[in-house]
């Protein structure tokens, strides 16, 4: 029997109809339109934001500065606020010479307010704030679906992933720019829509990921080939294929390391592996093919740029720490920075201390600013023991000696920023304010209320009634705080402000205060979990009354709820503003949520 040779492999040739380059410039050039689009929509908010020449520099720069006197008092935290009783009404022989009037003698000059939608959209506005998933609205999913919607047309027009890997080679690298932008701390595409790195993170993994997926088509389409015709040897030896190759290696790295697994488990090796894979992906790129010029330099710019801004923004200074055992937090007081952030913004602060262990002083983590800006004790972090580098950090402060009255240990420190915060979103020109804080999400509040506080002496605040709603588990929790809460009350001399703590477990022990202590109903202390939608309710009925206060002749412009706590009650809040009548709604110039 003659002998018959089997069939040779079949071998795919790698054509396209379409020029891959001019696709997926094509493909950017629109994702930029749409992102103006956006941006053009917005642009009523960033005018308003810039309503005074004063604000135009203000969230950008750290700095120190002379202080005048104000009505701003100091508040001692070491007092042992449960052993005296305070009295909660505004206090108007203290602030008889305060008068809301400006420095010059001029009448009260109100922010413009700018809503985030006109009213026949309120209704949709309400469902795309719906929760998806937790921590994830139904406005995110929208654009992740119409982002990847977009990059189906280049991924199968006139192609498949099996017949044209080159095609997906391109896709991956034309998305590099968004990738590294929406990465940036200082990110210019956040800024332009109004909104922090954090908010728009989510776009960054999910780019990421869609980069990640394209170059291992492109580069794994080769590898088989080359492998059916024998030749993959010869083939990764040339410069050009083994450069590709390994930038496809960093891409796995960067998504593989990156997933929360890692962050949680082993932060140090996520962040030096997405440090070191992103540094050299970009280089293997442009070796791989030169002609990805011009995606490359824009992310090289990019990232360059961000790094500078971080240098610039970084400050080197002294900070004292202290631990608040019933707060189980540590609390961090640096006097050398007073000014330069906004109401809710945030610092990422490095503890230069080999307290914080052989890797933890390289570490950099983001909390809160809880101090108001040109506060006599300048700039004030709570950072809540809920990890490694934290609990290191409650413990470094409780080894201090005794300073005063309280421990307390001087420690060096980097502070970077400020980042974040409302963004174009101006909250004292809202008509009413509600804070929801869980546990340590307090600082936000703090820091808004106090500048709206602030603001409102000045003259420059519409909002009528400030609601803080404060949710921990144990009531001692209020001890170390409750000095300030109750000089909140005592400052807001135009504003009514209520406070409603609530604790969630039983107290160990004697209960930390006399039973007569909460006698006001500006400052309240309740077993429970509090109900949001009473509140809401109560607040906009306070909104649109007439005879609240000097105010009145102002038109109502809607009702802000700011949020900073776990991803479950912030969850829950956006459930209960959505619950709000749309008549309640209309009537108080609509309702927006800043979810922290």
């Amino acid at each position: 029997m003659a002998y018959t040779a089997p069939p040779a492999p079949t071998v795919v040739t790698f054509e396209s109809t379409a020029d891959p380059a001019a696709l997926v410039y094509h493909i950017d050039l629109f994702l930029i339109a749409i992102f103006a689009a956006v941006v053009l929509l917005r642009l009523p908010r960033l005018v308003a934001r810039l309503w005074k020449i004063s604000e135009w520099g203000t969230g950008h720069i750290l700095y120190h500065t002379n202080l005048r006197r104000s009505a701003t008092r100091r508040v001692d935290f070491n007092s042992e606020a449960g052993s005296r009783h305070h009295d909660l009404a505004t206090d108007d022989t203290h602030w008889s010479s305060v008068q809301r009037v400006s420095e010059k003698g001029s009448a009260p000059s109100y922010p413009p307010h700018a809503s985030s939608c006109p009213r026949f959209l309120r209704g949709a506005l309400r469902v795309l704030n719906t929760r998806f998933n937790p921590g994830v609205s139904m406005l995110q999913v929208i654009i992740v679906v119409i982002y990847l919607a977009t990059l189906v047309y280049p991924a199968f027009y006139k192609t498949n992933p099996f017949s044209d890997p080159v095609r997906y080679g391109w896709t991956g690298v034309s998305q590099l720019p968004f990738v590294f932008a929406l990465s940036s701390k200082n990110n210019v595409l956040g800024y332009f829509l109004g909104s922090g790195y954090e908010k728009v993170h989510i776009l960054h993994r999910v780019i990421g990921r869609v980069v990640v997926l394209a170059v291992n088509i492109h580069g794994l389409g080769f590898i088989y080939q080359w492998n059916l015709e024998g030749v993959f040897m010869e083939k990764i030896s040339n410069p050009n294929n083994y450069w590709g190759l390994i930038s496809l290696i960093c891409a796995d790295f960067l998504v593989f390391f990156s997933t929360s697994w890692w962050r949680n488990k082993a932060y140090n090796l996520f962040l030096s592996t997405h440090i070191i894979s992103a540094s050299l992906i970009l280089p293997a790129i442009i070796t791989h093919k030169p002609a990805t010029s011009p995606y490359i330099l824009t992310a090289v710019g990019i990232m360059v740029l961000d790094r500078v801004m971080r240098w610039i923004k970084t400050r080197i200074t002294t900070a004292t720490i202290r631990p608040l055992p019933e707060l189980g937090v540590t609390r961090v007081e640096i006097p050398s920075i007073n000014a330069g952030w906004r109401a809710g913004q945030h610092v990422r602060i490095r503890i230069l201390s080999s307290g914080m262990g052989l890797f933890g002083w390289s570490e950099t983590h983001p909390f809160t600013i809880a101090s108001i800006v040109k506060g006599e004790e300048g700039m004030i972090l709570m950072c809540k023991k809920s990890g490694d580098w934290t609990n290191k950090l409650y413990d470094l402060a409780k080894s201090s000696a005794y300073e005063g009255e309280g421990e307390a240990r001087k420690v060096r420190v980097s502070v970077e920023g400020p980042y974040g915060g409302p963004g174009h979103r101006i909250f004292a020109s809202f008509s009413a304010a509600v804070f929801v804080a869980g546990g340590s999400g307090i600082t936000f509040a703090l820091s808004s209320i106090q500048d709206l506080i602030q603001k409102d002496l000045e003259g420059h605040s519409r909002v009528k009634v400030i609601h803080l709603v404060w949710s921990v588990q144990d009531p001692s929790s209020l001890v170390h705080l409750l000095p300030l809460l109750t000089s909140l009350v005592q400052q807001s001399v135009f504003t009514p402000i209520r406070i409603s703590v609530f604790y969630t477990r039983a107290p160990i022990g004697k209960f930390p205060f006399p039973d007569t202590f909460f006698r006001s109903t500006a400052l309240t202390l309740s077993p429970g979990r509090p109900k949001v939608s009473k509140i809401l309710e109560t607040v906009i009925s306070k909104a649109v009354s007439l005879g609240s206060g000097v105010k009145d002749h102002e038109k109502i412009t809607g009702l802000i709820v700011g949020v900073c706590g776990p991803v479950g009650l912030a969850d829950s809040v956006t459930a209960e503003v959505g619950k709000v009548d749309p008549l309640r709604r209309d009537q108080v110039g609509g309702i927006e949520i800043h979810d922290e």
